[in-house]
């Protein structure tokens, strides 16, 4: 009776593994989509923020680094975001602390009131998302990421509109899967890709950027993929610092491609180089 025992909670258990490996598959999943449509995110390398050197003068995110980059051909990473009155500019961080000193949110500025503002002592003020399309006109390509938090649909709404007529070639991504989704449901024509990472936030990030520290299960949920079956991207962007092979072992499962963010030298590349297909830089001069 006991061996009885035994081997029926062992094959429950076993029953209870595979049940939760398939649930991980499903969870994880991806979209693929026909190569030629994601050729341009694995063949040059992708300046986040655009090319920029704050130090120098070359400010994140500005029509200056975005002409830099299109002047030296390699693709844009930038970031929108909603002010208070509804315009969609181009800015990184949910606090305007690190970038122009104020201990203020943008989402808290109307876009006349940001826009009297500089960034980072330049002469360079935030720009509007419309003002660089038309900037880029199709001359590289375009990575979007969608910074947004709170309720979703009218941020995603807003950027759709915004490139229905633009030929040139981009993709969105965002950490949030959500976001990500609003593409897949209402426009699965758009290519889409999910932000992951390990979520390990600073005290740097959060009292400059306002960068939000998530609870454990959110964490853990969106650093191992489990809602993808919600957004199902067509690419995955993955956090280099803290990947590992084991990581990599699994994201290749996802048959997409798989970029890597974000480098800031050459000894970081060298390090990760053979895990992605491409990569998200803070310097193009790796390769």
């Amino acid at each position: 009776m006991k061996k009885k025992r035994l081997i029926t909670l062992g094959a429950a258990a076993a029953v209870l593994v595979v049940a939760g490996f398939l649930l991980v598959q499903f969870a994880r999943g991806a979209e693929p989509v026909a190569e030629n449509r994601t050729t341009w995110l694995t063949s040059t390398l992708i300046a986040h923020k655009g090319i920029h050197d704050n130090d120098k003068g070359l400010i994140e995110n500005s029509m200056p680094a975005f002409a830099e980059t299109v002047a030296k051909g390699y693709a844009i990473e930038l970031d929108v975001q909603l002010t208070k009155d509804k315009q969609l500019v181009v800015f990184h961080d949910k606090k305007l602390k690190r970038m122009f000193g104020k201990d203020e949110y943008l989402s808290d500025l109307t876009y006349q009131e940001l826009s009297q503002l500089r960034l980072a002592n330049s002469s360079e003020s935030v720009p509007l998302f419309s003002d660089v399309l038309s900037f880029v006109d199709g001359k590289v390509p375009i990575l979007i990421e969608i910074k947004n938090e709170g309720e979703i649909g009218e941020l995603e709404s807003m950027l759709y509109e915004e490139l229905k007529d633009y030929d040139g070639q981009y993709a969105v991504q965002s950490f949030n899967p959500f976001s990500v989704k609003w593409f897949r449901d209402n426009a699965p024509e758009v290519l889409r890709g999910q932000l992951s990472g390990s979520f390990i936030i600073t005290d740097y990030d959060v009292e400059y950027a306002g960068t939000t520290r998530l609870p454990w299960y959110k964490q853990f949920l969106l650093s191992n993929l489990l809602l993808d079956f919600e957004s199902k991207p067509n690419f995955i962007a993955y956090e280099t610092e803290n990947v590992d092979e084991s990581d990599m072992e699994n994201l290749r499962k996802l048959d997409v491609p798989v970029l890597g963010w974000v480098i800031d030298d050459e000894e970081e590349y060298e390090r990760v180089k053979s895990y992605f297909d491409n990569f998200i830089v803070n310097t193009v001069e790796l390769k």
